[in-house]
């Protein structure tokens, strides 16, 4: 489990397509990292499968299923490619966002971008079959960042991003036309199927 919170920015060293595994650089200590261990990886719970040293910083490899590429932006991951990362919650720990799984529901698109102060709007797009799911006020996770909801219509929702959540993730680079990786609140999802069986 993770909260949504960003704690580093990593970037795509090398893609080995053969074996569908990315080699990605982080300021997380290697040291620090275990095999095994899940990391989100802009929203997609992944698991190390490498680790060790690279330059001044350090480096773990993951591997993707079909199923992830199919489903989520590690498709069009490439050489270069940055991505929000976050090491798997420990009991103990602060709980500064949501409770995201990792497990990406769906993908969704910018579809419009406001510039307020501090910060800017997002209109984004998504398929009708999660309607249900969002609602105005309530938590959402894109490319691993727990943001709140604001406004919801159609199939559309909007979200407030302040300047230090874009300049310290992958967002300060996202633009109209983007594809986002989008995890619905778990919640939201177990209220949903109870009401469905009630």
């Amino acid at each position: 489990m993770f909260t949504g919170i960003i704690t580093d920015v990593g970037k795509i060293l090398s893609i080995d397509t053969g074996n569908r595994k990315f080699k990605i650089l982080t300021s997380f200590g290697h040291n620090k990292i275990d095999i095994g261990a899940s990391i989100c990886c802009s929203g997609i719970c992944l698991t190390v499968t490498q680790k060790g040293d690279y330059l001044d910083n350090s480096y773990f490899c993951v591997d993707a299923s079909d199923e992830t590429l199919s489903r989520t932006t590690a498709k069009g991951w490439t050489e270069g490619s940055y991505i929000n990362l976050e090491k798997s919650l420990k009991f103990g720990d602060e709980m500064g966002g949501h409770l995201v799984s990792g497990h990406v529901d769906c993908l969704s698109k910018i579809i419009s971008i406001k510039k307020i102060d501090n910060g800017n709007i997002f209109t984004i797009e998504y398929p009708n079959e999660y309607k249900k799911f969002i609602a105005s006020k309530g938590s959402i996770c894109l490319d691993g960042i727990s943001l709140t909801v604001n406004d919801v219509f159609d199939n559309k929702f909007s979200v407030n991003i302040i300047s230090h959540t874009e300049n310290n993730t992958t967002w300060k680079d996202i633009k109209i036309g983007d594809d986002i990786n989008t995890e619905i609140d778990i919640f939201a999802r177990y209220i949903s199927r109870q009401i469905e069986e009630g």
